[in-house]
């Protein structure tokens, strides 16, 4: 069931983000000649007009054949050569390749949406405390080395014993390291965890090495939910892109850390677990897919939507476009480079499982 909802979500978020290249590209005058789900071979396709929409073996992507994105003889001096993209303006070239990760953004935008109108776990705060109902505390994170990280507490567990954050840290700071019983619940399980505080975690004073946030279920009318919807948008939006630049940064002065990224196989049973919490955990997990998508492809990197409007704003620049043969001989190496770091990461993925 987790592999058949996660190449349902792939299929989704695929599905939008290759959209936007088409429906531009439709509206920019240029010809679109294959919207295809998948790489091939293919399974299944049929023609529309002058699209083949197909359907691929491999499921781990899609693709829109625009043409002339990767000029050749017939598509610079073609008898069809006007409807190119290569002979659009620079704006709506920029257009066409920007408009997949707009549409994965918007996509984000109106699944979080439907998070808050059905019903969302958010954290309490001052703005929505009246919407807020069956409000509980969470772990949000351990530290490294802590009582409650040897005890095996993980970010996400309830903590069911204490009904306020407050509560939990005066029972810790006050237990003068006598064991404390903590009933958590992790996933549907629940269950009694004895912890001693300890000193030195954090300072001269007990604690057990924990971070906690009050969090409560959400259901907002309509205008409010997608109002926050947007916000929320916008700030995971800002965190997935300082997360990646971080992440390139450190791998540039080589203290780069690539154990916390997930491939397909870690990314499929995130999504079985994100299903089996419910269907708004669900959607709220594929908003964060798309908006991690949306910014990937920003990425100024050959192959990439970043790295062909980087081409773009080269050529605008020079006034001269780059040598076909070039420019897909760069997109093609880093295709490749793509590809195999897919594969390497896979290949983590599957040590991790086992």
């Amino acid at each position: 069931m987790t592999i058949i909802l996660f190449l349902i979500v792939l299929a989704v978020l695929i599905l939008v983000h290759e959209f936007g290249h088409f429906y531009a590209a439709k509206k920019c005058g240029v010809r679109v000649d294959e919207f295809g789900l998948g790489f091939p071979p293919k399974i299944w396709s049929w023609k529309k007009g002058e699209t083949v929409y197909s359907i691929n073996v491999i499921p781990f992507g899609g693709f829109v054949k625009i043409f002339g994105e990767s000029p050749d003889d017939q598509s610079i001096s073609g008898p069809d050569s006007s409807r190119s993209f290569i002979h659009k303006s620079r704006w709506k070239q920029v257009v066409i390749l920007a408009a997949g990760i707009v549409m994965n953004i918007l996509f984000a935008w109106l699944l979080f949406g439907i998070a808050f109108m059905s019903g969302m776990t958010t954290g309490v705060s001052e703005n929505n405390s009246k919407y807020i109902t069956d409000s509980h505390v969470i772990i949000v994170d351990t530290l490294p080395n802590s009582p409650a990280e040897k005890a095996g507490l993980v970010s996400g567990d309830e903590i069911l014993s204490f009904s306020t954050v407050s509560a939990v840290q005066d029972v810790i700071k006050n237990s003068d390291g006598r064991p404390v019983t903590f009933q958590i619940q992790h996933l549907a399980d629940i269950k009694d965890i004895v912890i001693i505080p300890e000193k030195g975690v954090l300072g001269d004073r007990y604690a057990v090495g924990i971070s906690m946030d009050m969090v409560g279920k959400v259901k907002l009318p309509i205008h409010i939910a997608f109002w926050e919807g947007a916000k929320l948008t916008v700030y995971m939006s800002k965190n997935i892109v300082v997360g990646i630049y971080m992440l390139i940064y450190n791998a540039i002065i080589g203290q780069g850390d690539i154990s916390q990224i997930s491939g397909p196989i870690g990314i499929a049973r995130l999504v079985g677990d994100a299903g089996r919490l419910g269907f708004v955990y669900l959607l709220s997990f594929t908003a964060f897919i798309s908006l991690n998508l949306a910014v990937l492809n920003l990425i100024p990197f050959p192959a990439l939507d970043g790295g062909r409007i980087l081409f773009v704003g080269i050529e605008a620049v020079r006034r001269k476009m780059i040598s076909p043969k070039i420019a897909n001989t760069i997109n093609a190496i880093g295709f490749g480079l793509l590809i195999l770091f897919m594969l390497f990461v896979t290949y983590r993925d599957v040590v991790k499982l086992f």
